[in-house]
């Protein structure tokens, strides 16, 4: 009887495991035809349709699962039982580090307590991933012999986009002299040289990107081809060695990609040699399986933890009216936690901060919004807790706090990448790199624009600067849909009482915004702030913002470029 349990459990849970990826694969499977016909609104509601995916599934065989159970939800001894006799499943798997990462979210919502139970879950299931092996019919391999210019006429062969190519030979010719340039005026080709290139196409938002690398002294160079259309065909935008720019591509401020990926792993392994910045659990969100990234994050959390020794503290900068937020300074994140009461002016609740999360989740993120981590009863070692910042806890956020023996429980949180906050930035950094960083600061607020976000609370303190002196946006409790705002050119006043008036005189309705009055808040730094305001005029004009919404409303997507432009080999080629 028990063993015919243990055997229904564990067969409702890969065959919901089961159902989830082939669904995630059905619809993966479908965007290369929507970057073929250019059908940019379908490829995104795939993309939000797909996100959607886990959440779905997983309620479902939660349900069945605690019909199965009942009076043995809590037994830990059977659940023992269940993951042994799951793992034996899994293990032959070439994706079973996904297949692990769903059992857990499954025992979470079954178990009672909503619980991390390292014992009772998958944080350390042996994955193709160990062996750094990379199986040779995940890529294309283009062998020395060739010459440059048939290698490239090989590729633009190789993968085919199921449309014309736009001047195929001048695109050929761009990618080998770039090669020649940046490459082979350093190193050159031996009979050891071989490039590979992965089989599958990496997509997002307007382009496909092709992702490969070559073995030239003694070590593999990486490259990225990024793909794009215009009415005559699709054409390669630019050839990118520079590293930095590849790790921004795979950015945490990014979307995540579509690609029809095979074998997780060994794709994380290819990935790995080409971007060296990237942890496991950072390419794992990059390529779309952001559910198993979150379990990888933990796991490299809970290694840091136990290889470190400093103290868990409030993170520096303006302390939100609605987060209470801290750091681990040895470890590159922040803990985000919804305060259980906000001051006025906010007038919100705990559930509409979360719905604003979730927006986030879904939508672009066009680079320059934070992706975050969504955990509950996440648990955390009381002796490594500052004192100034447990009183911090136990005032603003004590419901979300539980205590057991030396462990601290948060019932809920998300974890974010720590970034400088832009007003701390502007304090210290020079005139030069102020002048950069409020551009930046500009550039965010408009490309969240394009892509239908307006931020709401623009002042500084909510926009980080990244390592790359990138300006990306955190705080998500008054986001809003940029169509939905009513852009004003504030009235002039008449008259003495409209002059002298001590609130305005005329009517504001709730979604009504004057972005004249940006000038008064958005830089506090006087030797910057007339810069920003003579650079970034657009910013202040009714009409610049009203223009935008009509071009969302058309249902036009203005394509955020994730490299320089001034890298492009048609910078003046619109897309």
């Amino acid at each position: 009887m028990e063993n015919e349990l243990i055997k229904r459990t564990v067969e409702t849970i890969l065959n919901g495991y089961g159902s989830y990826i082939s669904d995630f694969n059905q619809i993966t499977q479908r965007i290369p035809e929507n970057f073929r016909d250019q059908d940019w609104q379908q490829l995104h509601a795939n993309h939000r349709l797909r996100l959607r995916l886990y959440k779905d599934h997983l309620k479902n065989i939660v349900i069945t699962c605690k019909e199965l159970l009942k009076d043995k939800e809590a037994d830990q001894v059977f659940w023992q039982k269940i993951q042994t006799s799951y793992q034996d499943a899994i293990l032959a798997n070439a994706d079973r580090e996904l297949a692990g990462t769903f059992y857990n979210s499954v025992f979470r919502k079954v178990f009672p307590g909503k619980v991390i139970h390292e014992a009772l879950m998958f944080y350390n299931l042996p994955s193709t991933l160990d062996s750094g092996a990379i199986d040779d019919s995940l890529f294309r391999n283009y062998p020395a012999q060739i010459d440059l210019q048939e290698a490239f006429a090989r590729i633009l062969a190789d993968f085919d986009f199921g449309v014309p190519y736009y001047q195929k030979e001048n695109d050929i010719n761009h990618l080998v002299e770039s090669v020649k340039k940046v490459i082979l005026s350093r190193y050159r080709a031996t009979n050891e040289t071989t490039t590979q290139v992965l089989r599958d196409v990496f997509y997002r938002n307007k382009a496909a990107y092709l992702i490969g690398r070559t073995y030239l002294g003694n070590k593999w160079m990486p490259f990225i081809i990024p793909f794009l259309h215009n009415e005559k065909g699709v054409f390669a935008d630019t050839l990118i060695f520079d590293p930095n720019i590849m790790s921004g591509i795979f950015s945490y401020t990014r979307s995540y990609f579509m690609a029809p990926i095979k074998i997780p792993a060994q794709t994380v392994n290819f990935l790995q040699s080409v971007i060296h910045h990237k942890r496991p659990y950072e390419l794992y969100n990059a390529i779309g399986f952001n559910k198993h990234g979150k379990t990888a994050f933990y796991k490299d959390f809970i290694n840091h933890l136990e290889q470190s020794s400093d103290n868990f503290i409030l993170a520096e900068g303006i302390k939100g009216m609605v987060m209470t937020v801290f750091t681990l300074p040895s470890y590159n994140v922040v803990f985000k936690l919804i305060k259980d009461h906000f001051e006025p002016p906010k007038d919100m609740t705990r559930q509409q901060v979360k719905e604003k999360y979730k927006l986030v989740g879904l939508h672009d993120r066009v680079g320059r919004m934070a992706d975050t981590h969504e955990f509950e009863n996440f648990r955390l070692p009381l002796n490594r807790i500052d004192p100034a910042m447990m009183k911090e806890l136990k005032m603003n956020v004590n419901s979300l706090l539980s205590i057991e023996g030396d462990t601290l429980i948060i019932k809920h949180m998300y974890i974010e990448r720590r970034l400088r906050p832009l007003n701390l930035y502007l304090e210290e950094c020079s005139l030069e790199e102020a002048k950069h960083a409020v551009d930046e600061y500009a550039k965010a607020i408009l490309q969240m624009a394009q892509a239908n976000i307006f931020p709401g609370d623009m002042m500084t303190k909510n926009f980080g600067v990244t390592r790359q002196k990138r300006v990306i946006f955190y705080d998500y409790d008054e986001i809003e849909f940029l169509d939905r705002m009513n852009f004003r050119i504030k009235p002039k006043p008449e008259t003495y009482d409209q002059i002298y008036a001590s609130k305005p005189w005329y009517e504001i309705n709730e979604n009504d915004v004057f972005p004249e009055d940006f000038k008064r808040f958005m830089i506090g730094r006087q030797d910057v702030r007339a810069y920003f305001i003579a650079s970034n005029p657009e910013l202040f004009d009714p009409e610049y913002w009203s223009a935008i919404q009509d071009k969302l409303r058309k249902g036009e997507m203005i394509h955020a470029f994730p490299y320089p432009e001034s890298l492009r080999f048609r910078p003046d080629e619109t897309v």
